[in-house]
């Protein structure tokens, strides 16, 4: 199964291979589409079914990030533009506040 990602970080650079990532990355970030649906269903479905650790989708219109950690203990959180964000593939060390990159 092939999708396209807007945003996919990768941490084992032997993933990255000529043709793309081969393998699942370990974060996925979506920007809502207009078929909503695709990113907060089937998207979400594939992601987690093909081993894909965490996965955003970010919409403008809402000015929301909703978060999945996608391991065994399948979670889900919701954040404001305005909150810092962790990161979970590295542990929450990292945030991003999306209102701060919109600025820039």
């Amino acid at each position: 199964t092939v999708v396209q990602p807007d945003i996919s970080v990768i941490c084992d650079r032997n993933k990255i291979t000529e043709r793309g990532c081969d393998g699942a990355p370990d974060l996925v970030i979506e920007i809502v589409s207009n078929n909503a649906a695709h990113d907060y269903i089937r998207k979400l479905n594939i992601y987690h079914e093909y081993g894909v650790r965490e996965y955003w989708i970010v919409d403008p219109e809402r000015e929301t990030v909703r978060v999945y950690h996608l391991g065994e203990d399948f979670e889900e959180s919701q954040y404001a533009f305005s909150d810092s964000v962790p990161v979970g593939i590295y542990d929450g060390e990292l945030t991003i506040k999306v209102s701060e990159l919109l600025e820039q």
